[in-house]
């Protein structure tokens, strides 16, 4: 078994512990924003005149699989197939997943305003291609925007790919965001409004069906605990937003795994750190109960001072907590 289906083992029969905690790279920025999703090619000093190369980018990806700290590196189909060539995943423990589709509010070209619509489904990948890649996991995402029409049409379309799915003896997580658009509810309404649709996508569902865990955005403790209370069979993840600072990024993680979530699946506040990799391993220490994040702010520091690498942002202002819903809650 690999890491994550023992640490789902125990999880599922109750019996998590401190080192269980999921953590999951999302590495599939190419099926949204394409080119810019690789990141800054940054230079020691903190420089970045361009933004990384594919072959870069794999090397990246590659560098975290090894690290083998993570749990699960999701990435698109093309770019697992370029990691199955360089033999990555031949030896390791980690889960390799990969977007099982591309929904339109993903599609965050530079100069578009896709976006600015009603998330419509769409999906690009071929789930026997995963297969014949030896990928059995994927992200399925949906959008709920509280318009009966295109809300209508993203669960027929996530109907159709849990049929796929079976077919292909291939199972997913899902992820559910926050409308992308003007949904009509008051800002104060949104958390249980998400609650109450994600669970419903699922009432109808058995339990070969239903998804190796869940995808949503932090609205909150309140939020998060009732969603992790509410059927304690389903695993509740967390996604990581925007890059914030190193402290956002490691107070999430803490609050989270203090509420109830059991995976966090972060991407920009991986990509984008000034030391992916250790900011990899500060997160394992804070989800694992070994670090608080303040400490674990510290520590980060230390090291790329250690490794001659320059911070995006001095540590005095790294340490702060600047996103609204952890400050709440620190």
């Amino acid at each position: 078994m690999l890491r994550l289906d023992e640490k789902l083992a125990r999880i599922r029969a109750g019996n998590y512990s401190a080192g269980d905690f999921i953590i999951a790279d999302a590495k599939d920025g190419d099926m949204g924003p394409s080119i810019t999703a690789c990141g800054p090619h940054r230079m020691a000093d903190g420089t970045a005149a361009r933004f990384r190369t594919r072959p870069e980018f794999l090397d990246q990806v590659q560098g975290i699989v090894e690290q083998d700290v993570v749990d699960i590196m999701l990435t698109s189909v093309s770019n697992l197939e370029a990691l199955n060539a360089r033999g990555v995943y031949t030896t390791s423990r980690v889960t390799p997943a990969i977007r099982a589709n591309d929904t339109t509010d993903v599609w965050v070209f530079r100069g578009a305003n896709y976006v600015s619509h009603p998330s419509r489904p769409f999906r690009s990948a071929n789930l026997s291609e995963a297969r014949r890649l030896g990928c059995d996991l994927g992200l399925y995402s949906i959008t709920f925007n509280n318009d009966i029409d295109w809300d209508y049409l993203s669960l027929e379309h996530f109907a159709a790919f849990r049929e796929d799915a079976q077919a292909h003896d291939f199972r997913y997580f899902l992820e559910v965001f926050n409308p992308n658009v003007d949904s009509g509810i008051p800002p104060g309404d949104i958390p249980a409004y998400v609650n109450d649709a994600l669970m419903r996508a699922l009432a109808g569902l058995t339990s070969r069906e239903r998804p190796e865990f869940l995808k949503v955005a932090y609205n909150g403790p309140a939020a998060l605990e009732e969603l992790a209370g509410y059927d304690p069979s389903v695993v509740v993840g967390v996604l990581g937003g925007g890059a914030g600072t190193t402290r956002d990024c490691l107070e999430l993680i803490a609050q989270i795994e203090r509420y109830g979530a059991r995976v966090a699946l972060f991407g920009r506040k991986i990509n984008l750190a000034d030391d992916p990799k250790e900011m990899v391993r500060m997160m394992r220490a804070v989800a694992d109960r070994e670090m608080d994040s303040e400490e674990a702010v510290r520590t980060y520091h230390a090291a790329l001072a250690a490794k001659g690498i320059t911070p995006t942002r001095p540590l005095d202002e790294d340490i702060a907590i600047t996103e609204q819903v952890l400050k709440a809650a620190a």
